[in-house]
């Protein structure tokens, strides 16, 4: 087998014998230094060229040494040798020994040799000069012990001989260059000292040796042992990589995990993340523990795949005794470095038999226990491993974990306090929005709430309210802003509307007297120190299923989708009106008619801007639009495709209100209307054509307290009115409603009648025989409205 090498190896002799000890290469040098020829020593055991005993050569590192080989003439030569191990490339056949020695020169240096006179060989950095042909031709005592070999032997070997690393050929590299150049270079690099297992960080200065004549004649190569510095800059990467690594989420368990991630394997192979559960401390972490305390593992991370050595898995807990690196870390409130071979793990041993299972098993040798405090509180601790590492933790090591572990802390609280104000805000949430919609005559309805996915629990709402005259209202509004302070801002909001739409108010005048509310909250909020800025935006829709039109009126808020019978989806045209806060500003309502059956979408802007779409919601309207119309059918369904379609599978980016509600319209056959004469006289025949009426609609049991009812309030509405007056019934299953309409703006009330006083009693009667009653404000009146419950007669 021939090889190709950058210069004359026949100044070098070269052999290489396989595991089984038979020679299978013998270069040009070997044969001038012992005189036989390739073809009569390769495939013969190398032993036969001995005249001693053989060494036993080490596989795990280099040897050197000098033996007694039989020269071609017969006698005996001490040669002395550099030997080193080469397994076979992905394990398989061909593993092999190669040795080499240097030549003896025959020709005396010149005496003007640049080499020879390449000075400073007594400087305590380590120097080697090295020829044309990488040969090395002197070294001082600091390289010799730096390559752990003797100069008088390794005078003549190749540099990539000389050292036994795969890196070598870098520097080679670097000497060829400074050769070919002329200039000098400096050289970093990762490599083992000779005879060390653990590389080290060197900077290799690289200079050209000049003879008399200006001529480069060989290379200086100045070693210097860097790897403090390079530890140091290591730790400072370590701990910026930290800085933007962990902490990506508000989510405990993820930044927990992401601490692991980071730590293993440039720090540790095995770490594990336990957490106190504050639930056990009253909700808050404490400050100091006690034994035995239990802890949940959060996260861990290995070198090895499927993290063999755990124990426990991420999400279950334990209770850890004194004696035991987790518990004594957080009892002392200080890092603690266990070692085995110190002994200081035989009570953590003693204490779990699985875990001296598992010590034993992957040769665990050095643990390192850190506790995990922000803020002043104990929020768990961090555990640091080592087993395929050969090196035990140090106090630099425990100073980065302890500077990572720290920042982490602030991480994980953050996140532990961001989790707790978002639980606390979801179910302030969830008992402020509506459980279940109710059922009523005229619509049917289905919603959706989903806070933001990081962002948390914002200022949503929706609300389905019945009205009188089987009228139904809708609203969808969000007030800016996240968290406990906007959960509870919206319940106000809701509170007023409902408030304000109990007083049937008209869609614009129930927004503009919330936007005097909003800026109401803004000027309390002020008050307490922050910055008073509350803002909101607001939808608020009133359906009448008589007469099938919906008077809509929005602040800011984006406009409803309306999906007819048999058509296609499309956006409502509706003054913009502005948002919530800004005061003085007006707002208008518009009246749209809508079939039987028109299915409204009602939404947040969260539904639209979600994700990576436009700020505009251009892009996420359209989708809407195709989700909206991709099918008749459920409304809960419609719902369920609706964020399916638009939101990312990670979550909102923003909180999401969703309401949808198909219209009923109310048959003309359900609804009576009379004009009502100005003489009290003329009541009787109305009361006769409400019972005749009641019979028609088979509502007879009612008769009675209907036509007490209706006696009462035509009468009343004659007697403090004003003219036209009329009256209308309308039922559904389950209720009938008496209204009474006059052109008088002036709202009725109760009033304690005295006990010879021959009147006010009537709407007291009222009140008294139904559901419920009250008034509301038209735009040429009011209406005077009554609820009786129905119950069917059999037939």
């Amino acid at each position: 087998m021939s090889r190709v090498y950058p210069f004359d190896e026949a100044a070098t002799a070269r052999a290489v014998i396989a595991d089984d000890g038979t020679l299978v290469e013998w270069n040009e040098g070997a044969r001038r230094l012992l005189g036989h020829p390739a073809d009569t020593v390769v495939g013969r055991p190398a032993t036969q060229l001995l005249t001693g005993p053989a060494p036993a050569l080490p596989r795990d590192s280099r040897w050197h040494g000098t033996l007694a080989v039989r020269h071609l003439d017969g006698h005996s030569v001490d040669v002395w040798l550099l030997a080193r191990y080469r397994p076979a490339p992905d394990g398989g056949a061909g593993n092999r020994w190669i040795l080499v020695a240097p030549v003896p020169r025959t020709e005396p240096p010149a005496a003007d040799d640049p080499l020879g006179e390449a000075g400073l060989l007594q400087s305590p950095c380590a120097i080697a000069v090295y020829d044309e042909e990488l040969r090395l031709r002197r070294m001082n005592d600091a390289m010799s012990v730096v390559s752990g070999l003797p100069q008088d032997h390794a005078l003549g070997l190749p540099f990539t001989e000389l050292v036994d690393d795969p890196q070598s050929e870098e520097l080679a590299r670097g000497m060829r260059e400074v050769l070919a150049t002329g200039h000098p270079l400096d050289v970093r690099t990762f490599m083992r000292a000779g005879g060390e297992s653990r590389a080290h960080a060197w900077l290799a200065r690289l200079a050209p040796v000049h003879d008399r004549a200006g001529r480069v004649r060989g290379v200086c190569l100045a070693a210097h042992d860097v790897s403090d510095s390079h530890r140091a800059r290591q730790r400072l990467q370590l701990v910026n990589e930290a800085s933007m690594r962990i902490g990506t989420t508000l989510d405990v368990t993820r930044t927990a995990q992401e601490l692991a991630d980071m730590c293993v394997p440039a720090l540790a192979d095995f770490v594990t993340i336990d957490l106190l559960d504050p639930e056990e401390y009253g909700g808050e972490p404490p400050a100091r523990v006690a034994t035995p305390v239990t802890l949940r593992r959060a996260a861990h991370h290995s070198v090895l795949d499927g993290v063999p050595e755990a124990v426990m898995e991420p999400g279950q807990t334990e209770r850890y005794p004194g004696g035991s690196p987790q518990a004594d870390s957080l009892t002392a409130g200080r890092t603690l470095v266990f070692s085995r071979t110190a002994g200081g793990t035989s009570p953590w041993m003693n204490w779990n038999s699985a875990r001296t299972r598992q010590v034993r098993r992957f040769g665990i040798h050095s643990t390192m226990s850190v506790p995990v405090r922000a803020r002043g509180l104990t929020l768990g601790v961090a555990v640091f491993v080592r087993h395929r590492r050969p090196d035990s933790f140090d106090a630099d090591d425990r100073m980065l974990a302890e500077e990572i572990t720290a920042r982490a802390a602030v991480c994980i609280d953050n996140a532990r306090r961001y989790s707790r104000e978002r639980e606390t805000a979801l179910a302030l949430q969830r008992s402020l929005l509506p459980r279940t919609l109710p059922r009523t005559a005229a619509l049917e309805a289905s919603s959706r709430y989903l806070p933001a996915a990081r962002a948390g629990v914002g200022g949503d709402w929706f609300d389905v309210i019945p009205l009188s005259g089987l009228r139904v209202a809708m609203v969808v509004g969000d007030v800016v802003g996240h968290g406990v302070q906007a959960s509870a801002a919206m319940g106000r909001m809701r509170t007023a509307v409902r408030t304000l739409a109990d007083i049937d108010l008209a869609p614009d005048e129930l927004l503009t007297h919330l936007d005097d509310l909003v800026m109401r909250l803004a000027e309390e909020t002020g008050r307490d120190g922050s910055t008073g800025e509350v803002g909101a935006t607001c939808l608020y829709a009133v359906y009448d299923p008589v007469s099938r039109r919906c008077t809509l009126a929005r602040a800011g808020h984006p406009p409803p989708i309306a999906l007819p019978p048999g058509g296609r989806p499309h956006q409502l045209e509706l003054p913009a009106g502005p948002p919530l806060g800004l005061g003085g500003l007006p707002f208008e309502s518009a009246e749209v008619e809508l079939a039987e059956g028109t299915v409204l979408a009602l939404y947040t802007d969260g539904l639209v801007t979600s994700g990576d779409r436009d700020l505009d919601g251009d892009a996420g309207r359209a989708k809407l639009f195709e989700a909206l119309g991709a099918g008749a059918g459920s409304l809960d369904l419609s719902c369920d495709r609706i964020l399916h379609t638009l939101l990312p599978s990670g979550g909102a980016a923003d909180d999401v209100a969703l309401l949808l509600a198909r219209t009923q319209g109310l048959p003309a056959s359900q609804v009576a209307t009379w004009d009502i004469p100005a003489d009290p006289a003329l009541v009787a025949p109305i009361r006769k054509a409400v019972v005749e009426q009641l019979d028609v609609w088979g509502l007879s049991e009612a008769s009675f307290t209907a036509e007490l009812v209706v006696s009462e309030l035509v009468t009343n509405a004659i007697r403090y009115g004003a003219h036209p007056i009329r009256l209308r019934l309308i039922h559904d299953a389950a209720t009938l409603i008496c209204e009474v309409s006059d052109t008088s703006h002036t709202a009725p009330h109760l009033r304690r009648a005295k006990t010879f006083d021959e009147g006010g009693r009537g709407l007291l009667l009222v009140a008294q025989l139904t559901q419920r009653w009250g008034s509301r404000h038209t735009g040429d009146g009011k209406t005077i409205w009554a609820e009786l419950p129905l119950f069917e007669e059999e037939g």
